[in-house]
């Protein structure tokens, strides 16, 4: 089930090769094992994604393609699964991030206006930044950590839910004789 469900979402391996933005990548994208959506790279290319998905660096995507092409999995599913901290969901991801943060670190609180920029992003570093940084790397490794073990959790009750069906059907048919 959850391969099914998953490749219904994914773009075609062809098209993304021949996108030119990866293009980057030159040859390394021929490696079949970076379009091959089985338990293992499913498991880590949520853990890519889900990290780069709290990071706060514009370039999210690259990172998690870069990662992916680096651990063999899943290419398409990594890039795509950044798109949890999108436009809409970046300000109240950031904010729980610089929350997280400052609660971790114990510090005073700041005033937190978060703007979807570079300059935004390089002023805050000195007043912010600490709590911020600090706060994005836990909740991407609780992130990561919870995709990993999730999709592989959820990945083997799938086929051990089909394997019981199977032998039911078996058992079935057998009885019908």
């Amino acid at each position: 089930m959850p391969k099914k469900f998953i490749q219904r979402f994914l773009p075609d391996h062809q098209k993304i090769k021949q996108n030119k933005a990866v293009n980057m990548f030159g040859d390394v994208l021929h490696d079949a094992n970076l379009w091959h959506l089985n338990r293992r790279s499913a498991r880590g290319a949520f853990a890519i994604g889900l990290f780069n998905a709290f990071i706060p660096v514009p370039f999210q995507m690259w990172l998690s393609a870069f990662g992916a092409i680096v651990f063999k999995v899943n290419l398409p599913l990594s890039v795509a699964l950044v798109w949890v901290s999108n436009p809409l969901t970046m300000p109240p991801l950031f904010y729980g991030c610089y929350l997280l943060g400052e609660w971790v670190l114990g510090g005073e609180k700041q005033p937190f206006k978060f703007q979807l920029s570079w300059d935004w992003l390089m002023t805050s570093l000195s007043t912010i930044g600490p709590a911020f940084i600090t706060g994005c790397l836990i909740a991407a490794s609780v992130a990561a950590i919870i995709g990993f073990f999730g999709i592989d959790l959820m990945w083997r009750y799938s086929v051990k839910k089909s394997w019981q069906q199977r032998k039911q059907l078996r058992i079935n048919r057998e009885l019908d004789k």
